[in-house]
This record gives C-alpha cells, sequence and structure tokens, in this order.
C-alpha cells in the first residue's frame, strides 16, 4: 500500500524561513531510516506558495492565479510517499517524524488510489496504457 505524507505548510515555511542545521539533521536521520527500511519511495520539502501558482478550471475558463495564499495550516509545506503494509504502519512512521518543540505541526496521510481501486472503469487497455507511461517515467529518471 503506497500512502502519501502530506506536511502541512506553517507560517514559517511560508515566510520563506529553511529549517535549521539541528532539523536538518534529525530528518536526513530520519529519511535514512525510512530508506533502510525499504518503505520511502519519495520525499521533498516544497518553496512557500509565494512562489506557487494555482490554476483553476470554470466554466470552461483556465485562470492562472499566482501565490501566496492565505491560510498556512491548508498549504502543503512538503511530503513522503511512503509503501507500507497498512495505514497502520503509516501512522506509526509519521509518529516518529522529528518535530519542532515550539511549534505546532500537523501531518496528513492518505492512501494513494491503486488501479484495482478504479473497478471496470479502468480497462485493460486503460491499464496497459498506464503500465507504458509509469515505465517511460522511469526510464527518465534513471
Amino acid at each position: 500500500m503506497r500512502f502519501m505524507v502530506i506536511v502541512k505548510a506553517s507560517e514559517s515555511s511560508e515566510a520563506g524561513k529553511l529549517p535549521s542545521e539541528a532539523l536538518l539533521t534529525a530528518m536526513g536521520k530520519y529519511n535514512e531510516e525510512l530508506v533502510k527500511a525499504g518503505v520511502m519511495l519519495a520525499g521533498e520539502g516544497l518553496h512557500p506558495s509565494s512562489k506557487g501558482a494555482r490554476v483553476r478550471f470554470s466554466g470552461g475558463t483556465t485562470t492562472v492565479i499566482d501565490g501566496p495564499f492565505a491560510e498556512a495550516k491548508e498549504l502543503v509545506g512538503g511530503f513522503w510517499i511512503l509503501d507500507v503494509s497498512s495505514r497502520d504502519e503509516a501512522i506509526e512512521w509519521v509518529r516518529r517524524v522529528p518535530s519542532i518543540p515550539e511549534l505546532e505541526q500537523e501531518i496528513e496521510i492518505r492512501q494513494i488510489l491503486e488501479a484495482e481501486d478504479f473497478g471496470p472503469a479502468f480497462t485493460p487497455e486503460l491499464r496497459e496504457a498506464e503500465e507504458r507511461m509509469r515505465a517511460e517515467t522511469a526510464a527518465k529518471q534513471q
């Protein structure tokens, strides 16, 4: 089972303040544990929303909205993608994320949809096309 672990942004991260050396060291050790356990597929921090954009689709119209965006606690500041055996295992890994004592932090865990979750609408032809695209993407990353 794959899970996306979503680290919520904070006022500090939205202000562009980078983590301390101590936190970077702790996160590096944590990420190393994830890699050694074979559960980490990806993990990255994100720039503040002031460097981002949103694209809104409504009534056939496309609108681009430049950041920053309000409500830092509703924004994504970073993520991991974990491959674990259960939701409970994902929760156990997230409980071990290094935290900043003076910062209230929230991390969301969401299971990633797999091919079988889509049922019969995901036809054999669509599955084959998806597998080709994944293989092509993986080849380009190497």
